[in-house]
């Protein structure tokens, strides 16, 4: 039986509650929040202990794994101290704010070898995983891709030091859906502005337009906001010689010459993702994760990048 704890009782939580609480090898021990009653409401619904100090929860309940989901800029040093305990971790994206930090994490816990996954669930989906592999042995010229989305209903996620905007707490999803398919990013540019919602009180960009381009040679950009529009939309479009590939939602569309194919998912990636960090605390097999830390912290450093290019005016370029 894998002993799981839960670090933040939010959405998100909740989210891996549905996924982990049927499992027949879980047994949720523990739950922390900085809000009392939150923790207790979850473990109402899933077993385990309500705790506010992570600490005393590790040390009393002896989880084999951690699950961190906590706003961007509330980790604090959790996972350090949860990998000083042997305790294996899948820490939600983005898995942070600040560069420096998370190398000094990741260093932590690569000393401490634990299996460390990340929040990027849309690896799991199959439509990405059948684009993945059209995709290996064909050459990319460029990357599309677009994010209309609602406003997020959490009181820290409008504020830029506590969530880091939309493109670094949100659409980090798509654009780590873009690294996945083309692989690594080199270059960075991008602008961004506060247009419709400046006086709702809100103080990140709610319009964003980043170019990329690829270690391939491929270019890229993706647009994204939260204002509010008639419909919310996400897709996803590689081209190459005699090929256009689209995903949106879990749809794959693959348009090659004369003929189209289309996948229609209809796939948990939640269940997906969490399941396999159970396998792979369980059997030992780190193959099973998709987006190890060392992935999310490249996703990182790409949306951190868009950023700072935004604020300064000048391309960034990441090595």
């Amino acid at each position: 039986m894998v002993k799981i704890a839960v670090m933040g009782a939010g959405g998100i939580a909740a989210e891996h509650m549905k996924a982990l609480k049927p499992h027949p090898n879980v047994e949720i021990v523990g739950i922390c929040d900085v809000i009392l009653e939150n923790a207790q409401n979850m473990v109402n619904e899933n077993g385990g202990r309500a705790y506010t100090h992570y600490e005393e929860m590790l040390d009393r309940e002896q989880p084999n794994g951690l699950i961190i989901s906590v706003p961007p800029f509330a980790h604090g040093d959790v996972e350090e101290v949860a990998a000083s305990r042997g305790i294996h971790l899948l820490v939600e994206k983005p898995v942070g704010l600040n560069m420096d930090a998370v190398r000094k994490k990741a260093e932590v816990m690569q000393a401490a070898g634990i299996i460390v996954s990340t929040g990027y669930c849309l690896r799991y989906m199959e439509a990405l995983q059948k684009a993945r592999a059209y995709l290996s042995d064909k050459p990319i010229a460029m990357v599309r891709a677009l994010r209309i989305s609602g406003i997020p209903q959490m009181p820290w996620w409008p504020i830029m030091d506590k969530s880091g905007g939309q493109l670094v707490e949100m659409t980090t999803h798509n654009v780590d859906m873009m690294r996945c398919l083309a692989g690594d990013i080199t270059k960075v540019s991008a602008d961004m502005n506060l247009l419709v919602m400046k006086d709702g009180g809100f103080d990140i960009p709610d319009v964003t337009s980043a170019n990329f381009v690829f270690a391939n040679g491929a270019v890229g950009h993706i647009d994204t906001t939260f204002f509010p529009q008639p419909v919310e939309r996400a897709y996803l479009e590689v081209m190459g010689p005699g090929y256009l590939l689209t995903i949106e939602g879990r749809t794959l569309t693959i348009i090659e010459g004369k003929q189209t194919m289309v996948y229609k998912g209809d796939d948990d990636f939640y269940r997906a993702q969490d399941h396999a960090f159970i396998e792979a605390i369980d059997t030992g097999d780190r193959s099973l994760i998709l987006a190890d830390y060392s992935e999310a912290m490249k996703t990182l450093e790409v949306t951190l990048a868009a950023n700072a290019s935004a604020a300064s005016g000048q391309t960034v370029y990441l090595t």
